[in-house]
């Protein structure tokens, strides 16, 4: 057990300077034959339409939270007693710590550790540093990963060139990257993209006054 606690440390610590080579998800479709397409980024690299439509479709509170959100989590929990599937209340933070070091699944373990990732990421890094990365290695679609992957494929130009509209569709797809399509959107990511752009100036990124 002390051995599992401490095997993140490093890791967490080195990937606070350096671009995370690969994830255990892009390992993980590669060794399932998929090509896999990601080139870092840094946070000025990229359209800042694009952090501020991920914060307000993932997790609006992103600045002032911990790396947890616990209402959502009290709200997942009393869905759960009510007898509905157990989902959401990830924040930015905890989705960065399992798409990082951990592997894909629901187990009580994979949570547990990517509650303790994402404390170690809270202490350790700036809230830029984790909306950076996760920016970086999140799946965009098939075989895509990352803001600049993301924008070359959805849209065929460099992440910082992404328009207010085009930013939204792109946060649009995160909950089913490998179903939906930014590019060739349905009535639902129209209607989600509407929503979030709606919401993207009530959101604090770093950056923002009073974002830690």
């Amino acid at each position: 057990m002390l051995l599992i606690l401490f095997l993140p440390i490093p890791f967490v610590a080195a990937y606070r300077f350096l671009p995370p080579p690969a994830t255990p998800l892009m390992l993980m479709r590669y060794a399932a034959g998929e090509p896999i397409r990601q080139r870092w980024v840094s946070l000025g690299e990229i359209s800042p339409f694009l952090p501020r439509a991920v914060v307000a479709s993932e997790d609006a509170l992103f600045c002032s939270n911990y790396g947890f959100d616990l209402g959502e989590i009290k709200a997942a929990i009393e869905r759960a007693r009510a007898g509905h599937r157990l989902r959401g209340a990830s924040t930015i933070s905890q989705q960065t710590a399992k798409n990082l070091l951990l592997w894909p699944g629901r187990s009580f373990l994979r949570k547990g550790l990517e509650a303790y990732v994402t404390v170690l990421l809270e202490l350790g890094w700036p809230k830029s540093r984790i909306l950076e990365v996760y920016l970086n290695i999140i799946e965009w679609g098939p075989g895509i990963y990352g803001a600049e992957e993301a924008a070359q494929a959805h849209f065929g130009k460099p992440a910082t060139a992404l328009t207010r509209h085009e930013a939204a569709l792109l946060a649009a797809i995160l909950p089913n990257p490998r179903q939906l399509s930014a590019d060739r959107p349905g009535p639902y990511v129209l209607g989600h993209a509407a929503r979030i752009e709606e919401e993207m100036e009530l959101v604090r990124i770093p950056g923002s006054p009073g974002c830690r």
